[in-house]
């Protein structure tokens, strides 16, 4: 609302901030306080609805070149991933972030770098020419990351990955609080023979099986070496870990519970149990994770699962970043860590008896 905003107005028929303080029959000041964020303590509520009122009966919106001129800020953030638009996740992380921003009238610039390192040193140069307020680094799977060059020179927080060098604030799932609470979801249920299916030694599988190990010692329940089959992420690893468990095993020496790394490995064993005519979860209770979409609703029976915070992690480090924009600190390079909910459905029953 200066001359700025005028001279872009003029002569395009776009409505102009004086526009609405002619038919709001207030001053430019006034129209300018309202859009401004000033106000409270300067003008009526009554005076402050007549100028909306106004403003939307002309179709006006504030200019954001001329807003960020004045304060020096672009109204947008950008999101750098690597390669969570092929992730089956990216659309909560994304929502959560875009939604966050949008209510604080920021808008979100996402590029996707495919998880090329030049790219993503490409991207946030190309945000920091743009003069972005901040930058959110996601990526698709929890690991620790390089922070891409540039980062340091804006505000920044990153999501579902931690730094390298420890420099930068992040939000991840609490991994091994939920390998804890998918072991209790068996637990509670009376099994004592568990077995794990399913991961690797990323960092996920390594916190998820610590988590799952901690609550069978309290409650003083041995887990087998044997029983953590350590095959990957995909359905066959599943199949192939459930195999190796439930084949030609007897009924009263196979694992009455199963958690598995992610959905995927939970369909494998889901499959694996439907070939051996083992009823689930009659017989055997199967607990996924990660809650994926179109998928472990879906399953036969549907998948009792723990769910990544996807939406959440991309609402906490948008606010965060925020934050940070609106105080000038960054945050301090802590982790913040987000609970992992469970999601109930029909895979996990009682302990079989006898």
């Amino acid at each position: 609302m200066d001359g700025t905003e005028e001279k872009r107005s003029a002569g395009s028929g776009r409505p102009t901030s004086r526009d609405v303080a002619r038919l709001a029959g207030v001053s430019h000041t006034a129209v300018s306080f309202v859009f401004n964020g000033r106000a409270e303590g300067n003008l009526s509520p009554a005076t402050q609805e007549r100028i909306r009122q106004a403003a939307a009966q002309l179709g006006y919106r504030p200019d954001p070149v001329a807003r960020g001129l004045r304060s020096r800020r672009t109204a947008v953030i950008g999101l750098v991933t690597d390669e969570i638009a092929s992730s089956p996740f990216a659309g909560r992380l994304l929502r959560g972030a875009m939604e966050t921003a949008w209510d604080s009238d920021h808008l979100v610039l996402t590029v996707d770098s495919g998880g090329d390192r030049a790219k993503e040193d490409a991207a946030v140069a190309e945000l920091l020419d743009r003069r972005v307020d901040g930058i959110i680094y996601a990526a698709m799977s929890l690991r620790r990351v390089r922070v891409p060059e540039g980062l340091h020179r804006t505000h920044s927080v990153l999501a579902n990955c931690l730094p390298e060098d420890d420099s930068l604030p992040c939000v991840v799932p609490a991994e091994r609080a939920g390998g804890r609470t998918a072991a209790r979801l068996l637990l509670d249920q009376g099994h004592r023979r568990i077995a794990l299916v399913g991961g690797e030694q990323d960092i996920a599988s390594v916190e998820r099986l610590r988590g799952f190990r901690d609550a069978l010692r309290a409650e003083g329940v041995n887990l087998p070496k044997e029983w953590v089959v350590r095959t990957g992420g995909e359905i066959s690893s599943g199949y192939q870990g459930a195999t190796r468990l439930l084949d030609g095993v007897p009924a009263e020496q196979r694992p009455t519970g199963i958690f598995c790394y992610n959905d995927r490995v939970a369909a494998g064993a889901l499959h694996c149990a439907a070939r051996l005519g083992i009823t689930v979860p009659g017989e055997l209770s199967v607990v996924g994770y990660d809650d994926q979409e179109h998928m472990a609703a879906h399953l036969f029976p549907p998948l009792t699962t723990v769910a990544l915070p996807h939406r959440e992690m991309g609402e906490t480090a948008t606010r965060l970043l925020l934050d940070a924009i609106d105080t000038g600190r960054t945050p301090p390079p802590t982790v913040r860590r987000l609970a992992c909910p469970v999601v109930g459905r029909g895979s996990v029953g009682p302990a079989p008896t006898g």
